[in-house]
């Protein structure tokens, strides 16, 4: 295993794999603040020459943290197929990139394969990559989930209706979940981030959003973003949840500081698989950002791209139904400016998908960053064109209780009609009959949520 390079008459020598990952990746605040990126263009150019020659078998021998002091590696190690992986040990990560790329690799083959893949290894891969060679590699990856409706199909490009209100006023979520419906908005799920995490809060939302998708026959599933813990207290009392939800962590640090562990995950996984009405296998929500790691001291002096790759091995553990990088959150420390959103946007949806993920993307922004709507449109664009299996459509693309700004259910729409995708099948078929699209194209009733008032009289929405 060589770890040193020569350009231009300069040596450069780095101390270890992590040294060699971290100086590979492109310029993030987050590894400036970490203190572990290239000091220069030079240095970084260099470093992706020493990775291009390791092979998945040195990435293998030298995970991000000690396999012996962090469940998430063991989980990520545990995991893989041994066989596959000793068909392929010895390519080195150059080899797998011109794999990934070549015209006559499919999804099926690319499917095969991942199974013999470290989230080390998939973070190695991607730091070779182009922005372009990020989509076209993710492009040919399709992950097909099932709760109550199936996700990822080819030709499709879904949802997740964000309806959040300040305060939880069930009035409020309700009007915005409407007016997010008569976009055809919703098909991923109808996900609420609460403003007060108890049992009581999430089963009030759930059941006031559970009566409104009997009543209009809504096919999709709902989940209030609570804690973990809260959701699966909510249940055991009877809340008609449709998917459970938890951010997660690439390191067992990271996710003590997230209150969870991998038993606990396990525990609300076979939770779902019992308790929920869901009629797929696919029961949990997991949510992601480059930079979670570093922000809890839990990065063990590694990059943020393969801490956030480490967060899809451990989600592919639980077979979710979606995960989504909510790209930008976090703020300027981890991702500077739109240049460095836009990349992190386009890793994390590769990474998510070579990992077997029905992977979507929050593409936000905080207003103390170097980004604007344009620049998240642009995103957008590419992440769509990707393959990208789901965004976010949030009221006028501003979030008033998380403060920040996503995308809005316009987005979406124009997306699906500049890729000639479609929603999810059966929610198709449902706006067809409640007359808000017809052949596939929205009509008047687009963005009126009037349509699904019964009665305004005494101020009750239906």
């Amino acid at each position: 295993m060589i770890l040193k390079v020569t350009l231009s008459r300069k040596r450069y020598t780095f101390q270890s794999v992590k040294d060699v990952m971290a100086k590979a990746n492109e310029e993030k605040s987050g590894d400036q603040l970490a203190g572990v990126a290239a000091a220069t263009m030079q240095e970084r150019v260099a470093a992706k020459i020493v990775l291009s020659q390791l092979t998945l078998n040195d990435l293998y021998e030298h995970p991000a943290v000690d396999y012996d002091r962090d469940e998430v590696t063991r989980l990520i190690i545990d995991d893989i197929d041994a066989e596959v992986f000793s068909q392929i040990k010895n390519w080195t990560v150059e080899q797998l990139r011109e794999w990934l790329l070549a015209l006559d690799t499919d999804n099926q083959m690319i499917h095969t394969i991942s199974r013999g893949l470290t989230s080390e290894m998939i973070a190695a891969v991607c730091k070779l990559m182009t922005n372009m060679d990020l989509i076209m590699a993710a492009k040919k990856i399709i992950n097909e989930k099932t709760a109550n409706t199936t996700i990822g199909l080819p030709g499709t490009f879904s949802s997740r209706l964000q309806p959040n209100h300040p305060t939880d006023d069930v009035r409020g979520i309700m009007a915005s979940t409407m007016e997010g419906l008569s976009m055809g908005i919703g098909d991923a799920v109808i996900g609420v981030n609460p403003a007060t995490d108890s049992a009581d809060n999430v089963t009030a939302i759930l059941n006031r959003m559970q009566s409104f998708i009997d009543d209009w026959q809504v096919p999709t599933q709902t989940c209030v973003l609570a804690h973990v813990t809260t959701q699966m207290a909510a249940i055991e009392k009877g809340a008609p949840a449709g998917l459970i939800f938890q951010s997660i962590a690439g390191s067992e640090k990271g996710n003590t500081a997230f209150g969870i562990n991998a038993h606990l995950l396990a525990d609300a996984n076979q939770m779902g698989h019992d308790m929920l009405e869901t009629t797929g296998p696919n029961v949990m929500y997991f949510e992601t950002g480059q930079g979670s790691e570093l922000s809890a001291d839990a990065h063990f002096g590694n990059d943020q791209v393969t801490m956030e790759a480490r967060c899809y091995g451990f989600a592919r553990h639980y077979d979710p139904f979606i995960v989504n990088t909510v790209v930008g959150f976090i703020g300027p420390e981890y991702l500077y400016d739109a240049k460095q959103v836009t990349r992190a946007g386009l890793e994390d949806h590769f990474m998510g998908k070579l990992s077997g993920l029905a992977m979507g993307c929050d593409v936000c922004y905080t207003n103390h960053m170097a980004a604007d709507q344009n620049d998240i449109e642009n995103l957008a664009v590419l992440l769509a064109s990707a393959g990208c299996t789901y965004m976010m459509g949030v009221p006028q693309a501003d979030d008033i209780m998380l403060n920040y700004q996503s995308t809005g259910y316009q987005e979406t729409a124009t997306l699906r009609a500049l890729m000639g995708t479609s929603p999810i099948k059966p929610f198709a078929d449902w706006l067809e009959r409640m007359g808000i699209t017809r052949d596939g194209q929205l009509t008047a009733h687009a963005g009126d949520a009037s349509l699904f008032l019964n009665h305004v009289a005494d101020g009750t929405l239906i």
